[in-house]
Formats: structure tokens, C-alpha cells, sequence
């Protein structure tokens, strides 16, 4: 479709409610309080369930999600429709029109799931009452709502993705409108597609299936209902989703031959790669301090590291991914690219696809550096932090068995850190002049396929509350870790 009669769209017109000027105050007042009793009446909620021990459960820790996902629906767009009213303005940039329709559909899609979770809780509530509590236990209820922000997600990207593709853009004058990219995939030899692809099936299949035993192993189990298996469940789903945003496409290309990925298919890869990615790196931060609170501060453990808490800190995770992860795919649809549309990687990297761009790629690269230092630096000197203040608790007991005990609570989770940070920094941290399209391709698998594949073993390997878990789901009165 050609674009050389339309103009560049930088804002659009709210042209808001129909109602005459003189009324502006009235109404402004009207919306203000409005507003104002919904966030402030949520928030008193949420607060009421966190504080009250009797309200710890299932029905109430659905409707504290039920009440934040409320106050972030009302602030989507009302805020902006006050500021307008005061200042008289009807404009909204293109970049805020567009974020603001994204979390518009997010949480208007997540407060459809959640009602349904909700249903299905008082469901089991009143048809099996004393099935509930084994049912509708901490490990479910997380994952209910774990699974609601995903598909909420999704939704809300693919159809803003889309919508991005019709809105105005900038003119691309004497430029080839792109409809997809080229991805160069791993090898070009022909004759080693079949191998390659027998071989990266195994490996996905092996990963999908090993993640999913340790979360079946823990919401199973009551024993491993405790933060640190709360946390490493929630990173199973991550490793697993992290390597489904990028495998089955590349796996699709092997099959067919084809090396093609469309326009909105490469940016809904992107951003649910840079979604599971930062998400990867902040649960483990938080697994790290975890064991330091455990370690360093174990009288106040079951205080600091409580239900309520964890599940604040996992949704901070998720808001702080989604958020700039959002707005960096935003930002590279505004992007020209040229006719070469050829990517040297096996998925849609942000740094290849910049060097594509006919365009000003300045604020692009500016992103870049904000969510490496957000995902990679400012989570890796937490760890560091954390193992610092670990370390000196432990040479500080006198028992070499007790120190050992306690260094072996942080085996599993120092070797996933070393693995997983040492490939990211390989790639991201050294000088651009050392870098190669085929050297960042062999370590994006490292980090990518091979470290969520080993994180199962890992966190199996040795660990006898998993072992005795992953024994009783197989029904086995045997010790085993995972094949």
C-alpha cells in the first residue's frame, strides 16, 4: 500500500464528552471525585485483604487483583480526560494514543479473566466444598492469575499491533513498504535443516515438559508451598514461555524451508521475548532475596517473605516488564525500514532490527540502554548484594556443617544466575566491535534454549523436597529426579 499522499500522524483529537464549555467545571469536578472514590475505594480494599489474616483466601486474593486491575482501568484513560478538561486541550500524542488503547484492552481483557476466576472459585466453593481447599490452593490461584495477565497480554499487543499498521505512521516516501522480514536462521546449508531441527525439537520439548514438572511438582505438593518454590514455579512458566516466544517459529522455518516472519509477527516476538526475558531476570533477583531474608533474617522469614508480599512483588515484576517492554515495540513501529529486510538471528533482535532502519534510531538505542541497565544491571547488583550479605552470614557460623546447609539452599539458584547472566553479558555488555551476527546467534541458544532446559535439572538435581515431590506425582514411592 503506498503512503506518499498521507501525511505523518504525530497526535490525534479526544474530541471527549459532548458538553458545552461553561459545563467543563462542573464536569471536571464530577469525574475528579469519581475517580478519586474508585482509587482510593480499591485501594482500601486491597489494603483491608492484605492486612486482615481471615481474608487470606482464595475468593479474596482474587478480588485484590479484581480491585488493582480496576483502579488501572479507571486511570488508563480518565486522568488524561481531566487534563484535557483543565487545560482545554484535545490532543493526544500518537505514542500516547497508542499505549493508552494497549493497557485499555490489557485490563479490560484481564478483568474478564479474573470475574471468570472468580466464578469458578465460588463454583468449587458451593458444588464441591470439601474439595475446596485442596483445589483452590495458593499454587492455582497464582497460576489462574499468572495465566490471565499472559492471554490478557497477548491480546491486548496482537490487536494493538495490528491497529498500529492502519493508524497514521510516518511517511515512507520512495521507501519499500515492508509486510515481513527474513529471518537467516542458524545455518543456510540445506543439508543441515533436518539435523538442526530434530535436534531444537528435542531440546523445546525437553524444556516445555521439564518446566511443567516442576510446576505440577509444586502446586501439587503443600510442602513446597513456601515463597522460594512459589517463585521458582513462576520462573518455570517464564523459562517456558521465554522459549516458546522464540522456538516454534524458528522450528516452523526449518520445516518449510522458509526463512520469512511477518511485520506484526516479528514485533509480537519481540515484545514477549523482552516481556519473559526482564521477567527471567527480576524473579531472579527476587529468588535472591529470598534466600538472603532466609539466610541472613531467619526469625522474620515467614513475616517478610509472606503470601500477600510475594504475590506484590511477582505482579511489580510482571508491571515493570510489561511496561517498558510495551514501549519499546511501540517505539519500532514508528521505525522506516528499508528494502533489505534480511535478520541475521533465528528471532527478531532489537539491535538487528535497528540496522535496518532508514530512519532516526536515536530514541530506539536511547531504550535499549535503559532496559539493559533496568534488566540486566540494576537486577545483577541485587544478587551480587544479596550473596555479599549471604556469604558473610554464613562464614559467620561456627559449624562447618551449618555452613554447608546453608550455602546448599543457594546451589541451584547461584548456578541458573552464573549460567544465565554470564551468556547475557557476553552478548550485551561487550564492546559493539567485538560482536558478530554469529557469535550473538550462539549465545542467544545458550541463554534462549540450552539454560531453560537445564533450569528443571538444576533445580531437581540433589533437592530432596523436589525429589519426594516429583515422586508422589508420578505415584512412585521412590526418590527420582527428572530423566
Amino acid at each position: 500500500m503506498k503512503r506518499e499522499n498521507q501525511s505523518s500522524m504525530s497526535e490525534f483529537l479526544l474530541l471527549g464528552l459532548p458538553i458545552w464549555p461553561e459545563q467543563q467545571g462542573v464536569f471536571f469536578s464530577l469525574f475528579l471525585d469519581m475517580h478519586l472514590t474508585t482509587v482510593l475505594g480499591n485501594l482500601l480494599i486491597v489494603l483491608l485483604i492484605r492486612l486482615d489474616a481471615r481474608l487470606h483466601t482464595s475468593m479474596y486474593f482474587f478480588l485484590s487483583h479484581l480491585a488493582l486491575t480496576d483502579v488501572s482501568f479507571s486511570s488508563v484513560t480518565v486522568p488524561k480526560m481531566l487534563i484535557n478538561m483543565q487545560t482545554q486541550d484535545q490532543s493526544i500524542p500518537y505514542a500516547g494514543c497508542i499505549t493508552q488503547m494497549y493497557f485499555f484492552l490489557f485490563f479490560t481483557g484481564l478483568d474478564d479473566f479474573l470475574l471468570t476466576s472468580m466464578a469458578y472459585d465460588q463454583y468449587m466453593a458451593i458444588c464441591h466444598p470439601l474439595h475446596y481447599s485442596t483445589i483452590m490452593g495458593q499454587g492455582l490461584c497464582t497460576l489462574l492469575v499468572t495465566v490471565s495477565w499472559i492471554l490478557s497480554c497477548a491480546n491486548a499487543l496482537c490487536h494493538t499491533l495490528l491497529l498500529t499498521r492502519l493508524m497514521g505512521k510516518p511517511s515512507r516516501v520512495n521507501q519499500t513498504t515492508l509486510s515481513d522480514f527474513l529471518l537467516l536462521g542458524i545455518s543456510e546449508q540445506p543439508e543441515e535443516q533436518t539435523l538442526l531441527f530434530v535436534i531444537f525439537l528435542g531440546m523445546y520439548l525437553v524444556t516445555v515438559m521439564g518446566n511443567l514438572l516442576i510446576i505440577l511438582a509444586i502446586t501439587s505438593d503443600p510442602h513446597l508451598h513456601t515463597p522460594m518454590y512459589f517463585f521458582l514455579a513462576n520462573l518455570s512458566i517464564t523459562d517456558a514461555c521465554f522459549t516458546s516466544a522464540s522456538i516454534p517459529k524458528l522450528l516452523i522455518n526449518m520445516h518449510t524451508q522458509s526463512q520469512t516472519i511477518s511485520y506484526s509477527g516479528c514485533f509480537a516476538q519481540l515484545y514477549f521475548l523482552l516481556v519473559f526475558g526482564g521477567l527471567d531476570n527480576l524473579l531472579l533477583a527476587v529468588m535472591a532475596y529470598d534466600r538472603y531474608v532466609a539466610i541472613c533474617q531467619p526469625l522474620h522469614y515467614s513475616t517478610a517473605m509472606s503470601p500477600q508480599l510475594c504475590a506484590l512483588m511477582l505482579s511489580i515484576c510482571w508491571v515493570l516488564t510489561n511496561c517498558p517492554a510495551l514501549t519499546h515495540t511501540l517505539l519500532l513501529t514508528r521505525v522506516a525500514f528499508c528494502a533489505h529486510k534480511a535478520i541475521p538471528h533465528f528471532y527478531c533482535d532489537p539491535s538487528a532490527l535497528l540496522k535496518l532502519a532508514c530512519s532516526d534510531t536515536r530514541i530506539n538505542e536511547l531504550m535499549i540502554i535503559i532496559m539493559g541497565l533496568m534488566f540486566l544491571t540494576a537486577p545483577l547488583l541485587l544478587i551480587v548484594l544479596s550473596y555479599v550479605r549471604i556469604s558473610w552470614a554464613v562464614f559467620g557460623i561456627s559449624s562447618p556443617g551449618g555452613r554447608w546447609k546453608a550455602f546448599s539452599t543457594c546451589g541451584s539458584h547461584l548456578t541458573v544466575v552464573l549460567l544465565f547472566y554470564g551468556s547475557l553479558m557476553g552478548v550485551y555488555l561487550l564492546p559493539p566491535s567485538t560482536h558478530s551476527a554469529e557469535r550473538e546467534s550462539r549465545a542467544a541458544i545458550l541463554y534462549m534454549v540450552i539454560i531453560p532446559m537445564l533450569n528443571p535439572f538444576i533445580y531437581s538435581l540433589r533437592n530432596k523436597d523436589m525429589n519426594e515431590a516429583l515422586s508422589k506425582l508420578f505415584g512412585s514411592g521412590k526418590t527420582i529426579s527428572l530423566p
